[in-house]
């Protein structure tokens, strides 16, 4: 059991503990203490079930279905293109970033973001679901494996977030904000750029 668990969570840690789409957008939100805590919760609960779909059955639907992979791959890229936009035209307007200046945004209309984020980025599909699925379904306990990658969802996104939070004292600056804005940029351009050729970002 506990081989498992901890084959879950370090595998899971490799692959979200890095910069993605979702990380920067949980970051930023920290940053911006526009409802941290549940951006995290949100990001960490929409792992949970595409990891439990993927380890319990849903990976191997998936990898039957070109068509379907194909279609994520490009919608990402698009999507991902979209959000990219948006970050470069932050940057060049960077007062517009300051955190204690911004317009006050309700708790739904963030986690509705977040859930945009969280599940029309198809990294979250062929890493999460694909990739976790694939590996967990093979364990000797795939439940446990579930729950390890889980756990390290759910601690990786809190740390993230609330870390973010009290850093953002001293990050509230526009123009650390114009150079987090382009690195944003440059990240989710490389990311679909990876997509279009047939390449498998790292979330």
């Amino acid at each position: 059991m506990w081989q498992s668990y901890f084959n879950g969570l370090g595998l899971s840690a490799g692959l979200i503990i890095a910069i993605g789409a979702q990380n920067l957008f949980v970051l930023a939100q920290g940053l911006r203490r526009e409802h941290p805590l549940a951006v995290a919760l949100v990001c960490a609960a929409c792992d949970a079930l595409l990891v439990c779909a993927g380890v319990f059955g849903l990976a191997r639907a998936l990898a039957a279905s070109p068509l379907v992979l194909e279609i994520a791959r490009w919608g990402g890229a698009l999507f991902l293109l979209v959000y990219a936009v948006g970050a470069l035209r932050r940057a060049w307007q960077p007062q517009a970033m300051a955190v204690e200046t911004s317009q006050p945004v309700s708790r739904q209309r963030v986690v509705l973001a977040t859930l945009a984020v969280s599940l029309l980025n198809p990294h979250v599909y062929l890493d999460t679901v694909v990739l976790l699925g694939s590996l967990g379904a093979n364990q000797t306990m795939p439940g446990a494996f579930a729950a390890g990658a889980v756990s390290t969802s759910l601690l990786w996104f809190c740390v993230l977030a609330l870390g973010a939070a009290r850093l953002s004292p001293w990050l509230a600056r526009p123009t650390l904000w114009r150079w987090i804005n382009l690195l944003v940029a440059l990240v989710l351009l490389a990311i679909a750029v990876q997509l279009v050729v047939g390449g498998t970002p790292a979330g």
